[in-house]
């Protein structure tokens, strides 16, 4: 028996055909656009997200002769989408998570906030990370469009709810927990749209779709839409949520961190919502059909393997983003550079939108290795700074950190964060533990697998970095470079 799981991530689209066994029969990708129209927004295309969907499944399903018996969906989380119910058309671009551009209206809705009482109900601060203040955004600048919305003829949703539109040939309006929870409109205790909080931001409940269980038979792809297939979609969850999952990380304290456009670190713990004093989430892990709630904490950095990106498109220092490794093994060490990679702004622990990248401590004896290896450095370092907060929300350290996503491939970055941690780093065997979790999570949706206990063993470690430095001089000379930014900013 074989799942196909989708991955449609921030600048492409992944299909995998994944075995009972957990293992990679066939893999599809395909990229689609970014847009930038103006600086600090991001925008995609939802035609092109669709598209890039049906060529990565395609590719994934020509590649064998396994035929899938269930869907599992993953995605970028938080980025908006709007959509005609009828023709499925959508009447301008998603707003993407890493876009800035409803800063002002996150400090408009401060004033609706005493004591914090949405951090409180939703587990999420105010900020433009969040798909409610993109939605909002909507509202006051296409007015024309919202009133389409109010009259229900144009359905609300992020990425998951809208590749199930398109997949059912609109027959589905669903969103799984995990998204919802994202949203900061979604109650964490009860898992439903909050009547509050969408009064505060003036979202009709009836545009939103329902909340679902992570896992179960939601309905069928219709094939004229879909690839001639009908099968059911029996899993979703949010791009990070999916990751844990894949990792395995279902007891209380499991940590992992995805390394892909951004990094993002989450630990479970289990029935409990644990509020951050510290600048972190709280968020679902996942929900069951029987009801059962799993949460996690979760620190978000928005730029991870995009500076390595940014290195390569912007900067042209490498030609491929693997190269970035031997560039900095070459150097050996950045030689006194710092880089803040706050390309779009500082997510976790310090959430400041304002806030914009830099290079400091360049002499003329820097070269493109001292660059290179300051940029693994500073993705490392983001990751401590959100690790250490969270070893304040729990009150313990960690017992190891699991690690998944394309960037988790770089042996020289997982060693960098393993010494700046002063803690074992561990590889999964699969690093593409996203979309593997998504394919796990159809899979108990579809009796694929009978519990979560049969999952622990499909996806091993592979290779585990421990310390071998100490890299406290380093982190502190980054963390006087973050203070320097910020203040700058203001």
């Amino acid at each position: 028996m074989a799942i196909l799981s989708i991955d449609a991530g921030t600048t492409g689209v992944t299909a995998l055909v994944v075995s009972d066994q957990g293992e990679i029969l066939a893999r599809g990708y395909q990229e689609f656009a970014q847009h930038f129209p103006t600086p600090g927004w991001v925008e995609h295309d939802p035609e092109e997200i669709w598209q890039a969907t049906l060529a990565a499944c395609r590719q994934a399903l020509q590649g064998t002769t396994e035929s899938p018996i269930a869907i599992g969906i993953t995605n970028q989380r938080e980025t908006a989408v709007m959509w005609h119910r009828r023709t499925l058309e959508s009447p301008t671009r998603a707003i993407v998570w890493q876009d800035r551009r409803t800063a002002d209206l996150t400090e408009e809705l401060n004033k609706k906030n005493p004591g914090d009482w949405i951090r409180f109900r939703t587990g999420l601060k105010l900020d433009p990370y969040f798909t409610s203040s993109k939605f909002l955004w909507w509202q006051k600048n296409l007015p024309q469009i919202w009133k389409q919305v109010e009259s229900g003829e144009i359905a609300l949703g992020t990425v998951d709810s809208y590749l199930c539109a398109r997949l059912s040939g609109g027959a589905l309006h669903i969103t799984d927990a995990t998204n919802a929870s994202r949203t900061q409109l979604m109650g964490l205790e009860s898992c439903q749209w909050d009547a509050e909080l969408l009064e505060a931001f003036s979202i009709p409940a009836s545009a939103l779709p329902e909340i679902v269980p992570s896992w179960g038979n939601y309905g069928n792809s219709d094939p004229d839409h879909f690839l001639g297939l009908n099968i059911p979609i029996t899993g979703m969850a949010g791009d990070q949520q999916a990751a844990l999952f894949g990792q395995c990380g279902f007891e209380v304290g499991d940590s992992k961190s995805t390394y892909g456009t951004g990094a993002f670190i989450l630990t479970n713990t289990g029935s409990e919502i644990k509020h951050s004093d510290h600048g972190l989430l709280a968020t679902m892990a996942y929900l069951s059909p029987a009801g059962n709630k799993v949460y996690a904490i979760e620190g978000s950095v928005f730029v991870a393997g995009a500076a390595v990106q940014w290195l390569r498109d912007s900067l042209k220092i490498i030609t491929k983003s693997p190269e970035v490794e031997e560039l900095a093994l070459q150097s050996g060490s950045s030689h006194g550079v710092s880089f803040v990679p706050a390309l779009t702004g500082l997510g976790a622990p310090y959430w400041d939108p304002a806030a914009r990248g830099t290079l400091m401590g360049l002499t003329r004896g820097s070269d493109r290795g001292a660059i290179a290896y300051a940029t693994l450095e500073g993705i490392a370092f983001q990751v401590k700074a959100v690790l250490d907060a969270m070893e304040q929300d729990l009150g313990h350290g960690l017992k190891g950190l699991r690690v998944d996503g394309g960037a988790a491939a770089n042996d020289l970055l997982m060693q960098i964060q393993a010494d700046c941690i002063n803690t074992d780093v561990i590889r999964a065997k699969n690093l593409e533990s996203t979309g593997l979790g998504a394919a796990l999570l159809a899979g108990l949706g579809a009796g694929v697998f009978k519990s979560i206990e049969e999952l622990e063993k499909l996806n091993p470690a592979a290779k585990t970095f421990t310390p071998q430095k100490n890299r406290s001089h380093e982190f502190a000379r980054w963390q006087k470079a973050v203070e320097l930014i910020r203040e700058f900013e203001n």
